[in-house]
């Protein structure tokens, strides 16, 4: 099956079979996707949070608007930023550099310096928006990545956010989740299973430039 099949495959899952499990590799893929990202300067100002436990997903559902994927789901995924970003990452970012690449420093400290100032000039509410569109990017790839896997997923945006912090302990993580997609495998009788792809026409939305 091509990519393209493959995103014609894929929906957004309204039921999980709750007997199916993705298996170890399958999840270490996705993890490795998330990881492989593209983000803004490549700082990666993100973290995956992968929960396999019932208990755990049974009391999010409750914090979800009752979307028992959550419940059903093999793993639920959740993208979170960091919560009080700060010039500590940027100068954890060169670090890695350093140690990965061996770059000289006469020739990464001007970047370094520029996303320095950069950081040190916007307050945590445009650094908060700027790495929520970071984990956008993130749940595009993973979407993507789940659906030449034939892993099924349910992308949400409705959930509390400080319910997931309490429920997952991510103050002390410094985390603040944005995104949730629990994954798995759809149910035989999901009701959205063998229904038709709607999408406009490529002439709707596509403009070519020539």
């Amino acid at each position: 099956m091509n990519i393209i099949d493959s995103l014609k495959w894929r929906y957004a899952v309204k039921k999980f079979d709750s007997e199916k499990q993705l298996s170890e590799t399958q999840i270490n893929t996705l993890k490795e996707a998330f990881n492989l990202t593209a983000t803004s300067y490549g700082l990666q100002p993100l973290k995956l949070v992968v929960i396999k436990n019932k208990e755990i997903q049974k009391e999010l559902v409750a914090h979800s608007f009752n979307q028992n994927q959550l419940l059903e789901a093999s793993h639920v995924l959740v993208i979170c930023v960091i919560d009080n970003y700060t010039t500590e990452e940027i100068q954890n970012y060169f670090k890695l550099v350093k140690e990965i690449r061996n770059t000289p420093e006469t020739i990464t400290k001007p970047f370094k310096d520029f996303l320095m100032e950069d950081v040190q000039k916007k307050t945590q509410e445009e650094l908060l928006l700027w790495n929520k569109n970071q984990a956008y990017i993130a749940l595009g790839n993973l979407m993507t990545v789940c659906a030449i896997e034939k892993i099924d997923a349910c992308p949400m945006e409705g959930f509390i956010p400080d319910k997931y912090i309490e429920i997952l302990n991510l103050n002390a993580l410094n985390l603040k989740p944005v995104l949730v997609i629990p994954v798995g495998f759809r149910a035989d009788d999901c009701y959205m299973k063998d229904l038709t792809k709607v999408r406009k026409n490529l002439t709707e939305t596509v403009i070519e430039i020539v």
